[in-house]
């Protein structure tokens, strides 16, 4: 049983249990045909199996379809009331057609309101009035177009694909127009233009599809600071400072892109200065289209100190641990960050393993960092200018003995100075470091005595020290002043956690002329890294690691004088792994070489296997370093090993080959080898 619409009350609302659409074709003809509401015809609909409506509710609702332009009529063909008290509507319409097209075009109507037409065709119009008014809109149409409407993106590619849709269809269709704003719109979207819109098609009557596209240009860029509780405050933060890290897609004027929103959370993250970041897209209401980017941002505490403490307890008298021989060690170290909102920060750390005794292995940094110095406004160029004052000490590989000789006594090497640099970013892949090093070299055998010669156990058991000088002055201390600088150049990527890329480091040491018998010399170093997909994965989440094929060299060398803590060493788990620290040599020249396959390990997260070859060489110019070490400490000067492991994030297990000897072992390193 069915009633008509009209017999509907005012006032009752009613709910809406069914609803199925007819198509009746154009204007009466062709089979009908029944849709339900995921008809893409009325995914915009507000009318809805389950919704609740009044009649004029209803009636608005049905002329919002009759005026959107995809209809040449909407019609309600039955009213069925329902045993439960509801309705049952079956609405008929007919899709609009248009004449044929053979072109597509695509224009950015962003900020422009959409043509309104003055007047609107009739029924009582002859087909001559129709055809004169269409011909007047067409004109108008186009003379808006030129003025203020702009290009958009969507590459000629896409478009050709547009056209060969609209050639195939014949008579444009509201249908057709759907597939078209559905493809365009996919590689809006594809593309990271999350926030594009087809608004529109032009005036369908001139044989040419004008597709309107509001593409989401960016009007504007909000900061908010924000506190713990989520309230806007006053950032300490400059906002230049922010500003400049913003992507060129973020900046007004541009099309906003989710992946520049990505990039932007990305370099306001390595700032260190905020401990949470948003970057939404809003509409502009003062501007059709247009796209406000609002960056919210909680700032960290710019001051902090950290406290570690560590006992050593070491035998007594007795062999048992006495008050005195318990040993307090430990680190003290602070940060103040973001000085002046300027991201500049001071550091420090002071550490010792005997606070009771400082003195014999004192260390400490205190580093000023001041990045922008050409001016916080000045984005032509990036440097950032850091200064340091240092004590630091560090166990020689130089002075170590060869397998075939017993222990030797070790040898400490003491640095003291001030350092400083400027660093500049030349690309986003490529950095350049140059700056200026004086320090103080104090060479210390066990007993935290000045140590002027190598040592070693004679025959009889006694201590001899007549082995390679320690410094280049001979007295165990140096005083020096060099050049430093780096060039680095990485275009290394993660893909679903493993890396791949090619990396290339070179650095350089030039002597001054200036210190302990006025040293004059040039070090440099060059290391190039290259990690391959072997099986093309690609990047997504879910996704496995690819396997990676990693082939690794590095060559070393020093013209003029080379003091003997200065020697390159040969071996050690970033060197040739197998081999102990400087287990192979001391060595003016050096050439390693590596290679290394990673498989990933299915169904466990970050965990690889791999298996490495690796061999390194003195180039025969260990003799010419002062006292010859590799000699001295019997070292062969070259080593090969091989072997295999497993990755568990950062840390490795492995079982290397000393190739030298015939003899493995295994090793737990942490962090990465290349």
């Amino acid at each position: 049983m069915t009633v008509p619409f009209e017999g509907l009350k005012g006032a009752k609302r009613y709910k809406v249990s069914d609803l199925r659409f007819l198509d009746r074709g154009p204007l009466g003809g062709g089979d009908a045909r029944v849709t339900g509401t995921e008809d893409p015809l009325f995914e915009g609909s507000a009318l809805q199996p389950g919704g609740v409506y009044t009649r004029s509710q209803l009636l608005g609702e049905l002329e919002a379809l009759s005026s959107s332009g995809m209809f040449e009529r909407v019609n309600v063909d039955a009213v069925r009331p329902q045993p439960d008290g509801t309705l049952g509507l079956t609405v008929s319409y007919a899709e609009s057609l248009w004449s044929p097209a053979k072109r597509f075009s695509c224009v950015n109507v962003g900020g422009l309101l959409p043509a309104q037409a003055d007047e609107t065709e009739d029924d009582d119009m002859t087909l001559r009035e129709k055809m004169a008014l269409r011909r007047r809109q067409d004109q108008e149409y186009q003379r808006l177009l030129r003025s203020a409407a702009k290009p958009c993106i969507l590459p000629e590619p896409v478009r050709g694909e547009v056209v060969q849709m609209v050639k195939k269809q014949g008579r444009v269709s509201a249908r057709l127009l759907q597939r078209i704003r559905d493809h365009v719109l996919r590689w809006y979207h594809n593309e990271g233009f999350v926030c594009a819109q087809v608004v529109n098609f032009g005036n369908l009557h001139s044989g040419e599809v004008v597709g309107e596209v509001i593409e989401g240009e960016v009007t504007g860029v909000e900061y908010q600071f924000l506190d713990k509780l989520g309230n806007v405050i006053e950032g300490k933060t400059q906002l230049h400072v922010i500003d400049r890290e913003l992507p060129k897609q973020l900046r007004p004027g541009h099309i906003f892109n989710i992946g520049a929103g990505k990039q932007a959370l990305k370099n306001l993250n390595a700032l260190a200065l905020f401990s949470n970041i948003e970057v939404n897209p809003s509409p502009d209401e003062t501007k059709e289209g247009g796209v406000l980017v609002e960056i919210k941002l909680h700032e960290q505490n710019p001051k902090s100190v950290d406290v570690t403490t560590e006992w050593n307890i070491v035998p007594g008298p007795g062999g048992r641990p006495t008050f005195e021989s318990i040993q307090p060690g430990g680190s003290v170290s602070f940060e103040h960050r973001n000085i002046c909102g300027l991201n500049r920060s001071v550091a420090g750390s002071v550490t010792s393993s005997n606070l009771l005794n400082p003195q014999d292995d004192l260390s400490f940094n205190l580093e000023y960092a001041h990045p922008y110095l050409d001016g916080v406004e000045d984005r032509s160029r990036d440097r950032i200018f850091k200064t340091s004052c240092f004590n630091t000490r560090k166990l020689s590989p130089v002075f170590v003995a060869g397998p075939n000789m017993a222990d030797a006594p070790p040898i400490w090497v003491d640095r003291v100075g001030i350092k400083a640099n400027i660093t500049e970013n030349l690309t986003r892949q490529s950095t350049f470091t140059y700056g200026l090093v004086m320090e103080e070299i104090t060479t210390r055998g066990e007993s935290n005595d000045v140590c002027t010669h190598g040592l070693r156990t004679t025959a009889t058991g006694a201590l001899g020290m007549d082995g390679p000088p320690t410094t280049f002055s001979g007295t165990g201390v140096d005083r020096m002043a060099f050049l430093q600088a780096n060039l680095t150049r990485d275009n290394t990527e993660f893909v679903n956690g493993a890396t791949i890329g090619d990396r290339c480091i070179f650095q350089l040491d030039q002597g001054l002329g200036i210190g302990s018998k006025n040293p004059f010399f040039n070090c440099h170093q060059l290391t190039v890294t290259k990690f391959v997909n072997l099986n093309k994965q690609k990047n997504g989440a879910g996704k496995p690691p690819p396997a990676v094929l990693i082939a690794h060299g590095r060559y070393a060398g020093c013209v003029g004088d080379l003091p003997s803590y200065d020697a390159f060493a040969l071996g050690g788990p970033h060197s040739v792994r197998g081999y102990g620290m400087g287990e192979l040599g001391a060595s003016r020249n050096l050439l390693e070489v590596a290679t290394e396959v990673r498989l990933p390990v299915p169904m466990v997260k970050n965990t690889q296997v791999y298996a490495f070859a690796e061999h390194g060489t003195d180039l025969g110019s260990s003799k010419d370093v002062k006292g010859n070490p590799t000699e001295f400490f019997r070292r062969a000067g070259h080593g090969s090993s091989y072997g295999v492991g497993i990755k568990l994030g950062p840390l490795r297990a492995e079982y290397a080959v000393d190739h030298n000897a015939g003899t493995g072992a295994l090793f737990f390193r942490y962090g990465e080898m290349f």
